[in-house]
């Protein structure tokens, strides 16, 4: 039986006894034996984290309107939720419901109606006495608080904001009536804040998730890994899907790769360029593409680098490529430091971005996102799809994680004028003085011999 809702087992090191140790080497052949620690650590450290975000609910709860919240885990069907608003714990009843209740002056009441009232949830919540009827408790609290909205997973525009289940929906109907039911509303605005907002114990913990994915991006795109005219895509990823088993982590999405060479057709799909086939053999000459992430902790990772194989005789990149690069991270540094800062409608910061790339001839792209408990995590993204569906503006929140992806393409004389695309992505925070790398970007491609 799993453990987690939220897939990892070790919590990484020095992440609880030194927290605030600087940043490892992230070298290539760096070691990741020594960032593991077992997984009854990651438990303590994310219960103290939960113990934290459960102080900063009742304010939130009261921006939003809100005076009662419920959560509904189903058994086998984990409602995403539940492991950032209850202890990480494998909960396996029928229907086990969590509820925050705006209680006035008394503040927050938080109620636990679970199948199994274990200590770790009793430390947290309110459980009733052992045989009342979970309806029963929920009913009693609406009629004495009476809360104006009662807000519940639905509605929204993301899995993590609309997972309740229509036959959980009509418990609720049922157990509360009629009356209550007019008063439901979407939680979605709730959940964005509640889940976006970055708590300070997390970051020494996530820039050491960081560094792993660096370390691992960088072996696999290295001659550890590499052989040109013998390795092909598909070994490479399975080496990384090997390599986060041996670190004792996970992973919230396949690691994919892309593949670019003089003379290829043009490798767009959908605007971006395509994934490479596993059948395709690395060769000298490639300029090859990771995106991989990581997953520990309940929070995740999202990271794209590349690399560039030598041709017999070269020593380093072509400079069309080493430009291509520069474009990219004049790109970075347009949307990074210059247009965002906290307070700051995304909408307002990718129109300034493009604005700066227009200006200097750079053909660019931005789709960054919000990064912590999914890899595509909820907040404010800085994205070309937002902007031509012309999404509500979100407001930057400083603290926030986001992932900064983005690329551009440039025409390489050395490849006869062909379009290359240099695509990357790095988790950063936001200050007041705009976005910051937990680790230094990729100022020049990984060399692969």
């Amino acid at each position: 039986m799993k453990c987690w809702s939220v897939a990892t087992l070790p919590i990484l090191g020095c992440l609880v006894a030194c927290a605030t140790a600087p940043v490892r080497d992230p070298s290539p052949q760096a070691s990741t034996a020594a960032l593991v620690q077992p997984p009854s650590r990651e438990v303590a450290l994310r219960e103290a984290w939960l113990k934290e975000r459960h102080t900063l609910l009742l304010d939130m709860m009261r921006r939003h309107g809100v005076g009662m919240w419920v959560v509904i885990n189903e058994e086998f069907h984990d409602d995403p939720l539940t492991a950032w608003i209850a202890p990480p714990l494998p909960y396996v009843g029928n229907r086990d419901v969590f509820v925050f209740v705006d209680a006035g002056d008394a503040g927050l009441k938080k109620v636990a109606l679970t199948g199994y009232a274990t200590e770790v949830v009793t430390r947290f919540f309110d459980v009733p006495v052992e045989g009342r009827k979970p309806e029963e408790v929920l009913a009693e609290l609406e009629a004495r608080y009476h809360p104006r909205a009662i807000a519940l997973g639905m509605g929204g525009k993301r899995g993590v904001t609309r997972s309740l289940t229509h036959d959980s929906y009509q418990w609720l109907v049922e157990a509360l009536g009629p009356q209550a039911e007019a008063r439901f509303v979407s939680a979605a605005p709730l959940i964005e804040e509640y889940l976006d907002t970055r708590l300070p114990g997390e970051f020494a913990p996530y820039r050491d998730l960081v560094v792993l994915t660096e370390s691992l991006v960088k072996r696999a795109l290295s001659n550890e890994v590499v052989v040109p005219g013998k390795t092909t895509v598909g070994e490479v990823r399975r080496w990384l899907y090997d390599a986060l088993w041996e670190a004792r982590v996970g992973t919230w999405f396949q690691p994919d790769m892309r593949v670019q060479r003089q003379g290829m057709k043009d490798g767009f799909s959908r605007g971006f360029l395509a994934v490479a086939d596993e059948a395709v053999i690395i060769q000298r000459g490639d300029l090859l593409h990771v995106d991989f992430g990581v997953t520990s902790l309940g929070m995740n990772t999202d990271w794209q680098k590349m690399a560039y194989v030598l041709r017999d005789g070269e020593k380093d990149v072509p400079e069309g490529l080493k430009r291509a690069l520069a474009n990219t991270q004049a790109l970075q540094d347009a949307m990074m430091l210059r247009a965002s800062r906290p307070g700051r409608s995304s909408a307002d910061v990718y129109d300034a971005t493009m604005a700066e790339m227009k200006e200097k001839g750079i053909e660019a792209k931005v789709y960054s996102h919000p990064l912590g408990a999914q890899g595509h995590g909820l907040g404010a993204s800085i994205d070309f799809r937002a902007a031509s569906r012309k999404d509500a503006p979100r407001l930057l929140r400083k603290g926030s994680f986001l992932a900064v992806e983005l690329n551009t393409v440039t025409a390489v004389p050395e490849w006869d004028g062909q379009r290359v695309a240099v695509m990357q992505e790095d988790p950063a925070y936001l200050t007041d003085e705009g976005w910051k790398f937990f680790v230094p970007r990729q100022d020049a491609f990984y060399l692969i011999h």
